[in-house]
């Protein structure tokens, strides 16, 4: 009988990414509903030593495939070592990231194991009172209640949601035939969770039938890039533009103030969908879920699709021409009025303010 779920975890020289271990705090949080346990995935090549950060994540136990095959990131041996896995094991739930590694590895996993695949997850649940919450709260099946409360409460399945038709609608979807129920969660959209340097687990050597010969590649040179990578998800200061800032150009008084705040400039979806701003800088169920210390949403009406990606923001700020639009009801503090003068004024009391305190 399938059990437990089980994370794939993603490593880049060695380091452990992020998403990983929000996988496994949400893992955690979805066990604790089913009475199962949490078993991390670790591939790579002398990396047994991060298994132990892995349970003071919150993973029980820990499979590693150590192999030199698998030092760097190929498809077919990974995706060999991960089958292998859930054919041993019998994993109930089996999570990726959804990063350019996980969006590669587990549709083809998925083939070979002959089970359903839901991409991009920005929910997951197991328990139908929460989904029915989230349903309640989030959702426009709000003005519906009796279908709500018509769901089997009994129904113990992996509840997995995500962005369907361009983020305009969001689609819940149920593998119920085939195990194990697969997901790729979007990074960022979990909570981390608290290490724990006491917590025990168990490390467990696998041997995954793996030669040198399952990589189908030939891997001349790893080069990094030599442009920083922007990473939004991890800024404490985010200043976002909408259909507000009018163009590019409108883009730059933003980036002024986030220089001065030494934060990230980011975006609703218009921008990005014009061309006005790289993609990696969009903000929600389309883009990229972030949780700043300070957001500041200048010319975004703040649609549901954009709510759903900074709405956790520690503090928000709202400026805008339209008091009543759905960001200045959620908004820590709104500024009512032309965003193109209220931004440069900003930017320069903040200056004046640093300046007094040099002095």
């Amino acid at each position: 009988m399938s059990k437990d779920i089980f994370v794939v975890v993603e490593q880049r020289g060695g380091a452990i990414q992020k998403v990983s271990m929000e996988l496994i705090g949400e893992a955690s949080r979805l066990a604790a509903d089913l009475g199962e346990e949490v078993t991390a995935v670790l591939l790579g090549h002398n990396i047994a030593g991060r298994a132990e950060m892995l349970i003071q994540y919150g993973a029980s136990r820990v499979l590693v495939i150590d192999h030199p095959v698998l030092e760097h990131y190929t498809t077919e041996p990974h995706v060999k070592a991960v089958t292998h896995v859930i054919k041993t094991y019998d994993p109930n739930i089996m999570l990726f990231g959804a990063t350019s590694i996980g969006r590669d590895m587990a549709p083809r996993v998925a083939g070979r194991v002959h089970t359903g695949l839901t991409a991009d997850c920005t929910r997951l649940d197991v328990e139908v009172a929460k989904y029915q919450e989230y349903l309640r709260t989030s959702t426009s099946l709000s003005l519906q209640p009796e279908r709500i409360d018509s769901l089997d409460t009994s129904d113990r399945y992996l509840k997995m949601t995500r962005p369907a038709f361009g983020g305009n609608v969001m689609a819940t979807i149920v593998c119920r035939k085939y195990s194990p129920q697969m997901a790729t969660v979007r990074p960022g959209v979990m909570e981390m969770p608290q290490r724990d340097p006491a917590r025990k687990g168990e490390v467990v050597a696998v041997d995954a039938g793996l030669t040198m010969e399952d990589r189908n590649v030939t891997i001349l040179e790893v080069a990094g890039s030599d442009k920083k990578a922007v990473d939004i998800t991890e800024a404490k200061v985010i200043v976002s533009g909408g259909r507000g800032v009018g163009g590019p150009e409108g883009y730059e008084p933003l980036r002024a103030l986030a220089a001065e705040l030494g934060g990230e400039v980011a975006s609703s979806r218009i921008g990005v969908d014009s061309g006005w701003i790289e993609k990696n800088r969009q903000v929600g169920q389309t883009g990229k879920t972030v949780h700043p210390g300070l957001y500041i949403a200048c010319g975004i009406s703040g649609a549901i699709q954009h709510l759903a990606g900074m709405e956790d923001s520690e503090f928000i700020i709202a400026i805008n021409r339209d008091e009543t639009c759905p960001m200045m009801k959620i908004a820590d503090l709104g500024i009512v009025g032309d965003l193109k003068v209220i931004i440069p004024k900003l930017t320069e009391a903040i200056k004046a303010y640093k300046a007094k305190q040099v002095i």
